[in-house]
């Protein structure tokens, strides 16, 4: 599992699913999105990116889990989505 912060979400996970992601997700080919939080400020989001980064993995899967219980491309326009996850 990766957790990181973008400006453009579409944009990092299509650079993801091209192998130009870091290091991380280019060896595990990490390249589903599966769980997003939207902040207006960066620096809420870079707060919430360590905190989520310090729990561990049963804790991220779980978060993951209370909204996208079968972890679905949250991306991929033919999987079943929680239009409260949708971008745009």
């Amino acid at each position: 599992m990766h957790v990181g912060v973008t400006n453009n979400l579409e944009n990092r996970v299509a650079e993801h699913r091209d192998g130009k992601g870091g290091v991380f997700t280019r060896r595990y080919h990490v390249n589903t999105l599966v769980y997003a939080e939207e902040y207006q400020q960066i620096e809420e989001a870079i707060a919430r990116e360590k905190e989520i980064k310090s729990w561990r993995r049963s804790k991220k899967d779980a978060l993951v889990e209370t909204l996208n219980p079968t972890w679905a491309d949250l991306l991929d326009p033919g999987a079943n989505k929680d239009p409260s996850l949708r971008s745009g």
